[in-house]
């Protein structure tokens, strides 16, 4: 909920909707509307999930030279994926088309 006069957030407060704008001092009832309760998780206390990066989809991935650390094979699947902060490069994580060992470099 925003404030009509200043657009500050409104908070629910003794029994009103009161501004969070202190110099606004604009407040009014709870209506139903306002009874809508939204939860938002902290991402910092949820568990990562475990993401495959490539599964049985390689027939769709773009093909590169790239020689296997397995078995030797010149040709790979790839895929590019920023696995750090946005400020760091992206990752390229590799599948051998031979062996489907995967490998990556940063």
């Amino acid at each position: 909920m925003f404030c009509p006069k200043c657009q500050s957030l409104m908070f629910p407060r003794s029994g009103k909707m009161a501004c969070g704008n202190a110099a606004c001092g604009f407040n009014r009832d709870i209506n139903d509307g306002d009874n809508n309760v939204t939860k938002v998780a902290n991402p910092s206390k949820i568990k990562p999930m475990e993401t495959l990066v490539l599964e049985q989809i390689t027939s769709t991935l773009p093909k590169t030279s790239a020689d296997c650390p397995k078995c030797g094979h010149g040709e790979a699947f790839w895929v590019m994926r920023q696995t750090r902060a946005a400020d760091e490069p992206t990752t390229r994580i590799y599948r051998c088309a031979k062996c489907s060992h995967t490998w990556r470099e940063y």
